[in-house]
């Protein structure tokens, strides 16, 4: 199984970033556009793994290491990251400790599990879309400033399968650790 652990949204703040990735589009010459169902920030890729038992353990273990409490995360602006098939574009999570906290636990527990994970900084985000190419003229700080600022509360931390569907890319929760509100 591909795996990683995850923030997930609510129903509203769901359709609420799927308005931002269909504001998004016309911007575009092409790109591939992320679904409504697969919006979600990233805490840890895993990678391939039959050891869910072992996320599972460090994910319980993570949450109690920070008190396991509840925390609200704010979701703004828009970036993108380039690459040689185009942009990755983003909108970024302003930083909040817990969020940082919860996140090292978690790599830390992971890594004592023997699991192997990326090794650069934490730079949480929210990603729209992959290999995105702009229309000619794309102001990209005039549509990042135009983007409203939305605010979640996190309840609870999601261990996500990755997984392709009737060629369909595929995020399906398999585990969650409630934190306290």
């Amino acid at each position: 199984m591909r795996l990683f652990t995850a923030i997930t949204f609510n129903e509203d703040i769901l359709y609420s970033l799927y308005q931002v990735v269909s504001t998004l589009r016309p911007m575009t010459e092409k790109g591939s556009f992320s679904l409504k169902e697969n919006l979600h920030v990233t805490l840890n890729f895993i990678g391939e793994t039959d050891d869910a038992a072992s996320v599972k353990k460090a994910m319980e273990e993570a949450a109690s290491a920070t008190g396991n409490k509840s925390f609200s995360i704010t979701i703004e602006g828009f970036g993108r990251f380039k690459s040689g098939d185009g942009s990755i574009c983003w909108m970024g999570i302003k930083k909040e400790e817990h969020l940082w906290r919860l996140q090292k636990e978690l790599a830390d527990r992971l890594t004592d599990a023997g699991f192997r994970l990326d090794e650069r900084d934490y730079a949480p985000h929210l990603t729209l879309a992959r290999r995105v190419h702009f229309i000619k003229g794309f102001d990209i700080k005039e549509f990042s400033r135009s983007l409203p600022v939305f605010r979640q509360k996190v309840d609870k931390i999601s261990l996500m399968k990755s997984e392709r569907i009737n060629g369909k890319l595929t995020y399906t929760e398999i585990y969650s650790v409630l934190l306290e509100r």
